[in-house]
């Protein structure tokens, strides 16, 4: 078998293996924050951060959430990053952010944050923020979820099949569900260009 083959079949078999329960309970989440007019915070970084900013377009333009990734803002990233150190880049952005219980962040990663390996420690500081002030979590990680899992209001977890493969499957997935959570109809208000094109 070549390495396209196996890899595409990985691809199959996470998809079959999703918990779409989770991916509900999500939408659901979502459009509740939508009813009560509260923001969605997409955190990420690397590739997880690429995913991120793509999301804020879908969610803001597509289902009509106000949305917005930390990540976005290079000159306060870099700055804070810069200044005050990378485990502090996000709970610093919400902390100005005011974030409250109406609001909802949403972590994209392969592994959800894990103090201990000192693996993205930023983002276990934004989520005890979160906590603090009674904001929401879903995630979609992977791994065994980290810290992110721990606290999620709903936990989408990517399985892993091959180990070699677990930062592409995860970031792949997390673009996939993405686009399903814009596409579901308790959420989606706005037609996407082809899909109203005659």
């Amino acid at each position: 078998m070549n390495f396209s083959t196996q890899y595409l079949n990985e691809t199959k078999e996470i998809a079959s293996k999703l918990d779409t329960n989770s991916i509900e309970r999500a939408a659901e989440i979502l459009a509740a924050v939508r009813k009560s007019s509260g923001r969605l915070f997409i955190l990420g970084v690397g590739g997880s951060a690429a995913n991120a900013s793509h999301a804020v377009n879908d969610f803001r333009k597509i289902t009509g959430i106000e949305t917005y990734a930390p990540t976005d803002n290079v000159s306060e990233l870099t700055a804070r990053t810069n200044d005050e150190g990378w485990a502090s880049i996000f709970v610093e952005w919400l902390k100005i952010s005011k974030i409250t219980a109406k609001d909802v962040i949403l972590v994209l990663s392969v592994g959800g944050g894990n103090l201990e390996k000192n693996i993205s420690p930023n983002l276990v500081a934004a989520l005890k923020f979160a906590k603090q002030n009674h904001a929401q979590v879903i995630g979609i990680v992977s791994r065994d979820g980290g810290y992110t899992a721990k606290v999620a209001d709903a936990c989408i977890l990517i399985p892993v099949l091959n180990a070699a493969n677990t930062t592409p499957h995860a970031e792949s997935f997390q673009a996939i569900i993405l686009h399903l959570l814009v596409s579901h109809p308790i959420l989606k208000i706005s037609p996407t260009k082809w899909e109203s094109v005659k």
